[in-house]
C-alpha cells in the first residue's frame, strides 16, 4: 500500500566543500541527529524516506558518489545520522527545488505521499523554494523549524517566517500531528 507521507532530506548529503562550507557543516551537523528522530517516525508509519541533492554541476553523479564525497568532507558525521538505507529513495536536482526538473513528482505519486516534511539545508533556498513549490503543488507540508539550517541565524529565521505566513511551518513533526510553530 503506497505511503501518505514522505520525508524531504535536502542536500544533507553533501561534503560542503565550498564557500561558507564548513559553517553550513556544523549547522547540518546540529540538525541531523533531529532529522534521524524524524526519519525513525515517518518509516514507523510505512512513510517514504526520499534525499535530494544538488548535482554540483556534475551531471555524472549519483547517490554512491555523494555518499563517498560526503564521507571525505567536511560534514562526514552527518552521515552517522542520515546515511541512507537500501529502502530510502533518491532524487538529484538541478536548481534550488527539489519539483524544478527533478523526477521528485513522479516518486512521489508512486508512493501516494500527500504530506510531506521537508528537511535539511538550506533553508533560505532549497528548503523555502522546495516547500513553496510543494505548497503550491496542494502537498499538505510540515517544516520542522529545528529540522532546518542556514549559514546564519538571521536567514533561518527569515526562511521561517515566510513558511509561518504561508501556513506550513511546525515546531516539531510527531508521528502525524502536526504542532504549530509558537503552540
Amino acid at each position: 500500500m503506497p505511503s501518505k507521507t514522505a520525508l524531504l532530506i535536502l542536500d544533507m548529503i553533501n561534503p560542503f566543500d565550498f564557500a561558507n562550507g564548513p559553517a553550513l557543516a556544523r549547522a547540518a551537523s546540529r540538525i541531523a541527529p533531529r532529522i534521524a528522530a524524524v526519519k525513525r517516525a515517518i518509516k514507523a508509519e510505512a512513510g517514504a524516506c526520499i534525499y535530494i541533492n544538488d548535482n554540483f554541476g556534475r551531471w555524472q553523479s549519483d547517490l554512491r558518489e555523494l555518499i563517498l564525497r560526503a564521507q571525505l568532507g567536511r560534514a562526514a558525521g552527518v552521515l552517522d545520522h542520515l546515511h541512507p538505507q537500501d529502502d530510502d529513495h533518491f532524487v538529484l536536482k538541478p536548481k534550488h527545488s527539489a519539483f524544478f526538473q527533478s523526477p521528485l513528482p513522479l516518486l512521489l505519486q508512486a508512493t501516494g505521499a500527500r504530506r510531506l516534511v521537508v528537511t535539511g539545508v538550506a533553508a533560505e533556498a532549497c528548503v523555502l523554494a522546495t516547500a513553496l513549490d510543494a505548497h503550491m503543488r496542494e502537498y499538505e507540508v510540515h517544516v520542522p523549524s529545528d529540522c532546518v539550517a542556514s549559514l546564519r541565524a538571521p536567514l533561518k529565521s527569515a526562511a521561517l517566517s515566510i513558511l509561518r505566513n504561508a501556513d506550513i511551518v511546525t515546531a516539531a513533526y510527531r508521528r502525524g500531528r502536526r504542532r504549530r510553530a509558537g503552540a
